[in-house]
Order: C-alpha cells, then sequence, then structure tokens
C-alpha cells in the first residue's frame, strides 16, 4: 500500500537539464573547452557539485565555483515554466488518497525553492529534504531514509521518482519502490542498472498508472 511519494527534483518534476547543460557549457567555454551532451550525460548528470567540481576544475575552489554555477542557473528560471508532464495529476491523486508527498534533492535549498516555485508546485510540497543538509547527500539513500522517518513511512510503503543513476542508485538503497523518469534521454536499461524497478517517459505514461493501480 502506497503512503508516501518520494521526488528527485532536477530531471523528475522540472525538465531543468537544458538550463543546467547551459550554465556548464559556459563554464567550459571560458575555461576554453567545450562540453558535449554525452559528456554531461556521464561526468555531471545527477551528481553533487561538490563531488564532481574536483575532477571537473582541478585546481578551483569548488565551493565558490559552485555557489557560481548555481546562481547563474537560478538567473535561468523564470515563473511559469511548467513541471513534468502529469506532474499536477498525480499530486491531484496522491493528496486524494492521503498519501504524503515529499521532494528529495541534491539541488541546494535556495535551488530548490526556486524550482518549485517556478514550477507553481510550492504550496504543494510538504517536506522539502535537501542532501547538503543530511548527513550524507545522494547517492547514499541518507536523504531518502529521512523523508520516510519524518513521515514514519516503511520503504516498502514509498514511491521513489528519480531521473539520473546515482539519484536511483539512492533510491534502490533506501528500500523504496524505484520508478526511473527517461527525462534526460537515458536509456530503459542505464536506470534499470541503476536500481530503477519501473521506467516511465514521464507521468502520464500508462506504466505508470498500471504500477499505481497494483499498489494502491
Amino acid at each position: 500500500m502506497i503512503k508516501a511519494l518520494l521526488f528527485d527534483l532536477d530531471g523528475t518534476l522540472l525538465h531543468s537539464d537544458p538550463l543546467h547543460f547551459e550554465v556548464f557549457a559556459g563554464l567550459y567555454a571560458e575555461r576554453g573547452r567545450e562540453l558535449t551532451e554525452a559528456g554531461y550525460l556521464s561526468d555531471i548528470h545527477g551528481r553533487h557539485n561538490l563531488d564532481s567540481f574536483p575532477e571537473l576544475f582541478p585546481g578551483e575552489d569548488a565551493h565558490a565555483l559552485s555557489d557560481l554555477k548555481e546562481a547563474r542557473f537560478r538567473d535561468r528560471l523564470v515563473e511559469g515554466h511548467a513541471p513534468m508532464p502529469g506532474a499536477v495529476a498525480l499530486l491531484d491523486r496522491a493528496e486524494a488518497r492521503g498519501w504524503r508527498i515529499a521532494v528529495v534533492t541534491n539541488a541546494p535549498r535556495v535551488n530548490a525553492e526556486a524550482m518549485l516555485r517556478a514550477i507553481g508546485l510550492r504550496p504543494r510540497i510538504e517536506l522539502l529534504v535537501i542532501g547538503d543538509e543530511c548527513s550524507r547527500a545522494k547517492p547514499d539513500p541518507e536523504p531518502y531514509l529521512a523523508a520516510m522517518r519524518a513521515f514514519d513511512v516503511a520503504p516498502r510503503e514509498c514511491l521513489a521518482f528519480e531521473d539520473s543513476p546515482s539519484g536511483m542508485r539512492a533510491a534502490a538503497a533506501s528500500g523504496a519502490h524505484t520508478v526511473g523518469i527517461r527525462s534526460s534521454g537515458l536509456t530503459v536499461r542505464q536506470l534499470q542498472d541503476a536500481g530503477a524497478q519501473t521506467v516511465v517517459t514521464d507521468y502520464t505514461d500508462p506504466a505508470l498508472a498500471a504500477l499505481l493501480a497494483r499498489l494502491e
């Protein structure tokens, strides 16, 4: 029986990868380098800044560069940005059934708040768990486990939605039923290899409707 829906944010409730790619491409260009989409997916997508920046920008201040990157990302957010297709209907369904709703993200809190406001969903998110505010961030399962503790629910009572291999590993390790969202272009196999039990295109996918009907 479902009691809680736990959502990643970037690429899961908001199709934000194009914005992140633009920012990273700019950082690369300023250093005389070129960022390809393949490089973004393999080296950056879903990773925590402070884990990846020492590799991506060796010898630079990872904290300062992370702050710059996130500020540039927020500058690209606009109010009225559309949430992922089907997300609003899924939240409606959750609220009608009394399911708890949390966002579990490695994004800085200021970014997470800005993204949720941009897509108009902030008032509907009961709990916002930030990786940096936990003892360990994703790919460790601790942020998901923190949400479960806050809601007093068991892992088997939760659906966790992720779009990146790193996030999916965290969700799978938490024991939740994992749903992979193919917003970033990853293959079904890539998401399954990271731990996805169900893979959907977005929240309008019939596979998700079938899963909810089976579990609720």
